[in-house]
């Protein structure tokens, strides 16, 4: 889903799909990482636009490549918590899912929790937002679908972005090319507006 329906921040207050204000600000996240070279070409990237950002990295990632969260952290950016195994809560049991959540805290200990794909059913609803602020997002520019353009997932961050758009990329060797396109494109075009670029905190 490009960009949620209003209906869904409705139905679920807690939930952050974008920050609410009226600065000239993009929340730029990525999920699946971090991957060797691709984060680092994100963080050079970043860098050069004196941007900050929010990694929803998997434990598991996270664990072969601590070095790289490291990194992240060093950088100014935050982490958040997105399962240890790329989880998607509807085909989960719910211990299960919980259990691999709590498995990628150990690694991540973060606040933010955001789940893969999107997907929870509505006991790991209730329990996690106990527990974490879960983030989804305002826009999802469709970098892991191989089918479309770098220019169309740039296209789909256009049409959708806003003062407080969470933007969702993926920090993965499938997504790499349409990613890195979409990202660089994002970062000139909203810095020549006078955007600038958060982290979530």
């Amino acid at each position: 889903m490009i960009h949620p329906p209003g209906l869904c921040s409705l139905l679920f207050r807690d939930v952050i799909f974008r920050v609410s204000t009226r600065e000239k600000k993009l929340y730029l996240t990525f999920d699946d990482g971090p991957t060797q070279h691709i984060t680092n070409q994100i963080l050079n990237m970043l860098q050069a636009y004196q941007a900050k950002a929010t990694f929803f990295v998997c434990g598991k990632n996270a664990e072969t490549h601590p070095q790289m969260c490291q990194q992240i952290i060093e950088s100014g950016h935050t982490i958040g918590n997105h399962t240890y195994q790329h989880m998607n809560g509807w085909k989960t049991a719910t211990h299960d899912y919980l259990a691999d959540t709590e498995r990628a805290q150990q690694i991540v200990q973060s606040a933010f929790f955001r789940p893969p794909y999107g997907k929870l059913n509505w006991t790991q609803y209730r329990y996690l937002r106990k527990h974490y602020q879960i983030v989804l997002w305002d826009i999802m520019c469709m970098d892991f679908d191989q089918k479309i353009s770098p220019e169309t997932c740039f296209e789909n961050v256009k049409k959708y972005a806003r003062p407080g758009s969470v933007i969702v990329f993926h920090d993965s060797e499938k997504a790499a090319t349409n990613m890195l396109y979409a990202l660089e494109q994002t970062l000139i075009k909203y810095s020549k507006e006078g955007y600038t670029f958060a982290r979530l905190t």
